[in-house]
């Protein structure tokens, strides 16, 4: 039997709902293997061909989504024509409210998210799509190993033409940070920690606050060009700028945030959104 692989084919850049955590961003790597038997080119598939076609799919029916676990008992889904109502209750007892068009979701038959059964979903799906001559499919799903300090925040960027406009999408990522030229690992692990399983939300784009059940919430809501995005949070899981949280604003708000306790220090700060891009911004030189 001959094996064709595709190592880190796409990166999977999604939020999903966790009962434990609440609304959680990841970036998942993706590598493929193919076997089967070999064409008249000599090949089980080309590799043009793999990359395209299961790229194509996953940025189509996984990527820059938010995933929801259809399985999870605490869930109600309700479709009101071409919008997606949700109310995910968490194991607190806290409520995640979100409403977006329907390309916006990717529903999975699971009672919890993870790597392994959103491989299984994506092998399924290219089952229907790849030749006869391919006779399995494996991917394997999981997260860039970092050496250093990270988090997992989502959010939302209404000005963008692309699918970063969705509300509810997000990114584990990788936070650097230099004092007067010299690493400084205290601070990136205070940003870390300010940081983890948080949405980073603009000010303009918070529209309410309110306390139900003796939980604090925020709502969020605005529109862009494929569609209207609302979305209710528990207030302790988000964090407000006054700008859209592209990487680059985020980049500058931290190195902003870190002037103005040290205002006698040089800071580098350089941040990820997702796997291997992102933003640099540094501070005036003392």
């Amino acid at each position: 039997m001959n094996q064709l692989f595709v190592k880190n084919v796409t990166v999977i850049d999604f939020s999903y709902l966790c009962p434990k955590r609440g609304l959680l961003g990841e970036s998942w790597q993706v590598d493929i293997y193919l076997k089967g038997g070999l064409d008249q080119q000599g090949m089980v598939m080309d590799f043009s061909y793999v990359k395209k076609t299961i790229k194509t799919l996953i940025d189509e029916e996984f990527d820059h989504k938010l995933v929801i676990p259809k399985q999870y008992h605490f869930n109600i889904i309700e479709q009101d024509d071409d919008y997606l109502n949700t109310i995910f209750t968490m194991s607190n007892g806290c409520n995640i409210v979100h409403k977006a068009p329907l390309s916006a979701y990717c529903l999975l038959d699971v009672e919890t998210v993870t790597c392994e059964n959103m491989g299984k979903a994506i092998e399924n799906r290219l089952k229907e799509l790849l030749p006869n001559t391919v006779d399995d499919i494996k991917l394997l799903i999981y997260p860039e190993t970092i050496n250093g300090f990270y988090y997992h925040y989502s959010h939302g960027l209404k000005q963008h033409q692309g699918n970063c406009q969705r509300i509810a999408h997000g990114h584990r990522s990788k936070i650097e940070i230099f004092e007067n030229n010299q690493h400084c690992s205290e601070l990136e692990s205070s940003w870390a920690a300010l940081w983890q399983d948080i949405y980073i939300g603009t000010r303009e784009d918070l529209i309410d606050k309110k306390t139900i059940n003796g939980h604090d919430y925020f709502l969020f809501k605005y529109s862009a060009c494929q569609g209207n995005f609302e979305m209710t949070l528990p207030a302790q899981q988000c964090y407000l700028i006054a700008t859209d949280s592209t990487v680059e604003n985020l980049a500058e708000h931290i190195a902003t945030e870190l002037k103005k306790q040290y205002p006698d220090r040089q800071f580098t700060i350089q941040v990820y959104e997702g796997i291997n891009k992102g933003a640099i911004s540094l501070t005036n030189e003392f």
